[in-house]
């Protein structure tokens, strides 16, 4: 996590580490702290979920993918702003957004500034409700 005092804390997980590389440096430029793991289960074990303003996943991970992680994060805090990303376009058709408490889908590659813009109005309505 960074040292600075950011507005909000996001956490990345992706098995993939040039995309949370990516998604770091897209976040800190944003002036935001970032908390990044390389799978759902590293997350969920860190404790860091209960003190992150919102949360962006890879859907597809092993063992726990973004899917299960975005039901487990939603049971745990119901009002996080969730997003998955993902390179399968398949993997968008098989469930809504709102059906798993999640804001939005986003399929790789993405736009950062369309990404970042994403967050913005989910830590907006977020903290309205």
């Amino acid at each position: 996590m960074t040292d600075r005092t950011p507005g909000f804390v996001i956490a990345v997980v992706d098995d993939d580490s040039r995309i949370l590389e990516s998604l770091r440096d897209l976040f800190e430029s944003a002036e935001h702290a970032v908390v990044s793991f390389d799978s759902a289960t590293a997350l969920l074990a860190s404790g860091c979920l209960e003190r992150v303003d919102c949360l962006i996943s890879d859907i597809s991970m092993p063992e726990t993918d973004g899917f299960e992680l975005s039901r487990l994060a939603h049971a745990r805090r119901p009002g996080l702003p969730i997003i998955l990303i993902t390179g399968r376009a398949e993997m968008l058709n098989r469930v809504s957004p709102a059906g798993i408490g999640c804001y939005r889908f986003f399929r790789k590659p993405f736009n950062g500034e369309e990404l970042l813009a994403t967050v913005r109005e989910a830590l907006r309505a977020s903290s309205r409700g």
